[in-house]
């Protein structure tokens, strides 16, 4: 199996100025073309380090691929980096430059004669067309090996990955044993209890079980090397001992499922948001075709706006409290009334970072969810940052609402 290896160029990556989401995708995308990918780096805007970072990679990779620094400015510096550890010359392209000047023209972009910096290549090279972008990829060969460089903004990158990169590294790389992979995403149980309901799976060669643990669900990545229907038994398997606790499967999420179970019982769905302060719709709405399900939310932060837009009584703030059972119940209820819908979702809480007027402590957390038939209500006590108890609370909210809609 051919090895690649993954550099990351940019000082921004290591201040963690920006997350390296290109990296992510290529990490998605070498087990599904049978190459291995053991070593990734990430080096920022240097040149002597950049030299040394593809040396190290060019020592134990077939396929080295780059990221970034293929622009006009003085520290884009990946074409006199590769140049210099394959021990080659720079060389400018002329039939290049021209196109690149016409490509300013054409578009009444400014030109400045820093642009000449990406008609530049390293000798031996091959431009890999970018029409996304000014910057073209390059694909050096030395012997067996090859570096490919390609630029850092996604919107240039992905599609260079996904077309001419992707279809020459199987033509030159591809392996026969390709990795499949899938998904299992589960809720309403923890990490510990998972691993100990699957226990002698996790043992398995082919496939394999590797989990881990989001904010709220723990995934179960299942590969299968050579043969993608050696996958189904253990999902199969999965499911069984799981439950309805795995929610959904890939690019399946919670939002998602919540919003597709509603949609198959023909209700409407809104929310009541005191704690969460909108992150509820927000997730819920970030989901393409939404609109056919969700009605809408309500924002009633204050005792007042609890009363005046939800209905909540005076006799349940002034007793239990705004953070309480029966408030968060109160709010599902005059969600329903008021926006008309079938399914109401509603949150409350004390997010911290100190007590609240009424002693509640840091992290104390009531969830609703309202239905024709019923109103559930459940009582969480979370550990952490104001942020953090936000997000496990918005968690909290689609989960109950999961279990509601499943039965």
């Amino acid at each position: 199996m051919k090895v690649c290896e993954v550099i990351s160029v940019g000082t921004e990556l290591l201040m963690g100025q920006i997350a390296d989401t290109d990296a992510q995708a290529i990490g998605r995308m070498l087990p599904e073309l049978g190459i291995a990918h053991y070593h990734r780096q990430t080096v920022g805007d240097n040149l002597d380090r950049l030299v040394g970072a593809l040396r190290l990679a060019l020592s134990r990779s077939d396929v080295v691929i780059t990221i970034g620094g293929l622009g006009p400015t003085e520290d884009d510096l990946t074409r006199e980096a590769i140049a210099a550890a394959l021990s080659v010359s720079l060389e400018a392209d002329e039939s290049f430059a021209r196109v690149l000047r016409q490509m300013f023209a054409t578009r009444n972009l400014p030109w400045v004669d820093s642009q000449f910096r990406q008609a530049h290549r390293p000798a031996g090279a091959e431009f890999l067309d970018n029409p996304n972008g000014s910057a073209p990829g390059l694909w050096c060969r030395r012997g067996n090996q090859v570096i490919v460089a390609m630029p850092g903004p996604p919107g240039e990158f992905l599609p260079m990955l996904g077309g001419p990169v992707r279809e020459r590294l199987i033509r030159e790389f591809g392996g026969a044993e390709t990795l499949h992979s899938r998904i299992l995403k589960v809720c309403s149980l923890g990490e510990s209890v998972v691993e100990d309901r699957l226990k002698d799976l996790l043992a398995s060669t082919n496939p394999t079980i590797a989990p881990y643990a989001k904010p709220g669900e723990v995934h179960l990545r299942l590969t299968a090397r050579g043969d993608a229907s050696l996958l189904d038994p253990m999902v199969a398997e999965v499911r069984r001992r799981l439950g309805d606790s795995v929610f959904g499967e890939d690019a399946d999420t919670l939002e998602s499922v919540v919003l597709a179970l509603a949609r198959d019982r023909g209700w409407k769905l809104g929310v009541a948001e005191s704690m969460t302060g909108g992150l509820v719709g927000a997730r819920l709405t970030g989901v393409p075709g939404a609109s056919d399900t969700f009605a809408g939310g309500i924002i009633a932060y204050t005792p007042a706006q609890k009363v005046g837009l939800l209905g909540v009584s005076h006799e349940v703030l002034d007793g239990e409290g705004p953070v309480s059972s029966a408030c968060a119940s109160a709010m599902a209820e005059g969600c329903r009334e008021q926006l008309g819908v079938e399914f109401a979702i509603a949150t409350t809480g004390n997010a911290g970072p100190t007590a609240d007027v009424d002693g509640k402590p840091v992290g104390l957390t009531y969830v609703a969810v309202a239905t024709p038939d019923a109103n559930h209500v459940e009582e969480f006590k979370f550990r952490g940052t104001r942020d953090g108890n936000r997000t496990r609370a918005t968690q909290a909210a689609l989960t109950l609402a999961y279990r509601i809609l499943r039965g």
